[in-house]
């Protein structure tokens, strides 16, 4: 049974990815990539208890990167757009500050 929910958390968090960093494919590849190697840094936990907390941060994760993370792509006018779904709907916006933005670069 934690088997195939464990099955089910990774599948989730793929799916979640390829929804959310549909079209970019440094981002599949990068996400994919990183949470192949969480998941078999894991593959000896035998402790149930062990396997219940990091399904659960799994899962969490799984949200976060489905409802928190919108892609902005470079509109024909130079900008950047943004289109939330409606899974987005009870998200807070956080728009870097410019100063942000200098530091970052």
């Amino acid at each position: 049974m934690l088997r195939t929910e464990v099955l089910t958390a990774y599948k989730s968090l793929l799916r979640a990815t390829r929804k959310s960093f549909a079209g970019d494919q440094l981002m599949l590849n990068g996400s994919a990539m990183e949470i192949r190697k969480k998941f078999d840094e894991n593959r000896q936990v035998t402790s149930e208890a062990e396997i219940r907390r990091l399904l659960e941060e799994a899962n969490e994760a799984s949200h976060f990167i489905s409802t928190m993370i919108v892609q902005a792509k470079l509109n024909e006018r130079g900008g950047y757009e943004v289109k939330p779904s409606k899974e987005h709907a009870d998200a807070t916006l956080e728009v870097p500050t410019e100063e942000l933005l200098r530091k970052t670069s």
